[in-house]
């Protein structure tokens, strides 16, 4: 199994007596985490720009009408990288231990759990690993969902409620299931200003 570089995950430590992460990371993530708390969750539902500038404030790069809303669970908000017109639903848990792509105009609807991370279980010391994951323009993560680390969820693409995929979705696929599997094509396509 690999992983993309750079992501502060420490290699060749006993993660059972020592942190997997940097200092550094650690660190952030618990000012971030203390910052969110105070100012972030506790912050009205039709606050979305307060909890944009605070999401850009510790990195997150996001288009505009970002809707984040308070009850967004965020690891490392600097993992973040949103388009345009995008909605993440209460209760969403965006586990960016490595980069989360959220497309134009994609939803990401309540309770869905994007997770990054997971560990090499054939390694003795458990080794923790990081993959990103991609939200395509015009997707729909519906509620409930689960995204494992390193998935792509193609433009337009459709994961029903409550599905669970480790498997990309393709580009303007309905999936439903657990596992996901594709149960019909989506039609409708966005309208191209001439």
């Amino acid at each position: 199994m690999t992983e993309p570089p750079a992501l502060s995950i420490l290699r060749g430590i006993d993660p059972a007596r020592q942190p997997s992460f940097t200092l550094g990371n650690r660190l952030g993530r618990a000012v971030w985490g203390v910052v969110w708390t105070l100012l972030g969750r506790t912050s009205p539902r039709p606050c979305h720009k307060w909890r944009a500038l605070l999401l850009r404030c510790f990195g997150a790069r996001l288009g505009r009408n970002v809707h984040i809303y308070p009850g967004v669970r965020i690891w490392a908000p600097w993992n973040l990288d949103i388009g345009d017109d995008v909605g993440v639903g209460d209760g969403a848990n965006l586990y960016s231990m490595a980069p989360i792509r959220i497309g134009t105009r994609a939803v990401v609807s309540q309770g869905a759990h994007l997770c990054t991370g997971t560990h090499d279980f054939e390694d003795a010391s458990f080794q923790l690993l990081a993959r990103p994951i991609r939200i395509g323009s015009f997707a729909w993560v519906c509620a409930e969902t689960f995204i494992g680390p390193g998935v792509e969820i193609h433009e337009g693409a459709v994961l029903g409620a409550r599905a669970v995929t480790f498997r990309d979705i393709p580009a303007w696929t309905v999936a439903a299931g657990n596992p996901a599997k594709a149960v019909k094509h989506r039609h409708w396509r966005p309208k191209v200003d001439p």
